[in-house]
């Protein structure tokens, strides 16, 4: 069984360094996309401060739709191009976002979300979905949040090709 362990590093680089140690031991030898979603959920959940969701929204084809997450109820369907994740999604780039009611178009499922960060799942040109991060605190995601976070969700990509 696998127990996540506290993260010990006092830098944040550090944190996401160990963090994507965890997920790669949480997530090997499964290929299953629903299952890593949840486990991978639940392991940044459990390790991050200041979060109050974080989640996957998978693409159908048309629009993305709310997968495993950790959190309150969310929006379960984004069109491309609308909000921060539809904004990600198009655009190919993640997107870290210091004030959501500065963002043209935001999508409030939780008034309590101040900050986010989306990252957006490319496998090759398909797009898989994004990776959505949200924090009750201004500006709570900075470069070092989008390095990790882009590193994690390569480390979660790999898990399910």
């Amino acid at each position: 069984m696998f127990a996540a362990a506290a993260l010990q590093s006092d830098s944040k680089s550090g944190q996401y360094a160990e963090l994507a140690e965890q997920a790669r031991g949480l997530l090997h030898g499964e290929r299953d996309r629903i299952a890593n979603a949840a486990n991978f959920s639940a392991l940044v959940w459990h390790a991050l401060p200041d979060i109050n969701w974080c989640g996957f929204y998978f693409f159908d084809g048309e629009e993305l739709v709310v997968g495993p997450f950790q959190g309150r109820p969310a929006c379960v369907r984004i069109a491309l191009g609308r909000g921060v994740c539809g904004t990600a999604a198009v655009r190919r780039e993640t997107q870290l976002v210091e004030d959501v009611d500065a963002f043209d178009g935001h999508i409030a499922c939780d008034s309590a979300s101040k900050s986010e960060i989306v990252v957006p799942l490319y496998d090759g040109d398909r797009l898989v979905g994004v990776w959505d991060v949200d924090s009750p605190r201004l500006a709570r995601f900075d470069a070092d949040d989008r390095a990790g976070m882009e590193a994690l969700c390569a480390i979660f990509l790999e898990s399910i090709a």
